[in-house]
């Protein structure tokens, strides 16, 4: 049986503040085989980005991290930072959401996919040089030779979201992690950036976890879906039952809030997230799911098979036949 290249197994983030110990991330699994793109969805302040950022050791001093988190079978939560600058970029690599704070405005594109290179490889610098120019060629940057000469700000966006990919690609990690690669990227850009991706898993294997808000992307480009809300999973499913037959009203109202053809407005998610400094001890969409009962706020829903998919909602077999899309 092949083994997954990327395991979370309960894996908490919390910061500690002056006004309490904030509860990020409460315990996330997750499991990446080869070859599969698995998009983690939710809002802003859900513990998408934290979990991952927390997995790869990228976090403040504030931060604590427990549970487990492991590419390849090596453990990274409590790694050495020794161990960890050898895992990161060599065994996974992240491409962050900004490429133009995540690159440096003050060194040619190409010489940073160099440093990337040669701090993981003995290479010599013409030989990074040239592989550099192969993987802004693989990405889809025009004149690759010519791009690698220039800054960060003499490319567009989508440029430079390429060469965020390109350097990620440089020691061919197992496991890619993209945490919402097409922000404030027109649909066109967009498009042709989620090809990079879909190439990338097909011709490379790659194991990639998709970050984002963006349910649009997911259904196009993801294999599974992980939906998280108040540092929580609460559902998980493969993309065709996500859409067809979604489980959990917070993913129902995710769904709701996609435009329609005809439709004459939007529909939102009432209410606003919980507060992290003291999450509520029952589930964390109840105050704002027009479903809940005072069940709901008693205790910690774990999620359970259902159907094909697994929820955390105690009221799911009795909601079904009502949420489903």
């Amino acid at each position: 049986m092949t083994e997954p290249l990327l395991s979370l197994n309960g894996l908490v983030v919390s910061f500690h503040t002056p006004n309490g110990v904030v509860q990020a991330v409460r315990g996330v699994d997750l499991d990446v085989m080869p070859g599969e793109m698995v998009g983690v969805v939710g809002e802003s302040g859900s513990g998408k980005s934290v979990t991952f950022l927390g997995m790869l050791g990228l976090l403040p001093s504030t931060a604590r991290i427990s549970g487990s988190a492991t590419v390849n079978g090596l453990q990274m939560v409590g790694a050495p930072n020794k161990l960890m600058r050898t895992i990161r970029g060599r065994q996974v690599a992240m491409i962050f959401q900004d490429p133009l704070s995540a690159l440096n405005p003050v060194y040619r594109i190409g010489d940073q996919i160099v440093e990337m290179i040669r701090t993981h490889q003995d290479m010599a610098k013409a030989a990074a040089h040239a592989h550099a120019v192969e993987l802004l060629d693989m990405v889809g940057i025009p004149q690759p030779s010519t791009r690698a000469r220039q800054y960060p700000h003499e490319f567009s966006g989508g440029m430079r979201q390429r060469a965020m990919i390109a350097m990620a690609l440089a020691n061919d990690p197992d496991v890619l992690i993209a945490d919402e690669p097409t922000t404030a990227l027109d649909v066109t850009v967009q498009a042709q950036i989620l090809e990079v991706f879909q190439r990338i898993q097909r011709e490379m294997n790659k194991a990639v976890v998709m970050i984002t808000h963006d349910l649009g992307v997911i259904a196009r480009v993801a294999d599974r879906v992980q939906v998280m809300y108040a540092g929580r999973v609460v559902e998980r499913a493969s993309i065709d039952d996500l859409f067809a037959t979604p489980s959990h009203p917070y993913t129902v109202g995710l769904l709701h809030s996609l435009p329609r053809l005809g439709q004459v407005r939007l529909q939102s998610i009432p209410g606003s997230p919980p507060n992290m400094l003291q999450p509520p001890p029952g589930c964390g969409f109840a105050s704002r799911c027009t479903h809940a009962q005072p069940r709901c706020e008693a205790a910690l829903p774990e999620l359970e098979a259902f159907g094909s998919s697994y929820t955390a909602c105690v009221r799911a077999s009795e909601l079904f036949s009502e949420v489903a899309l």
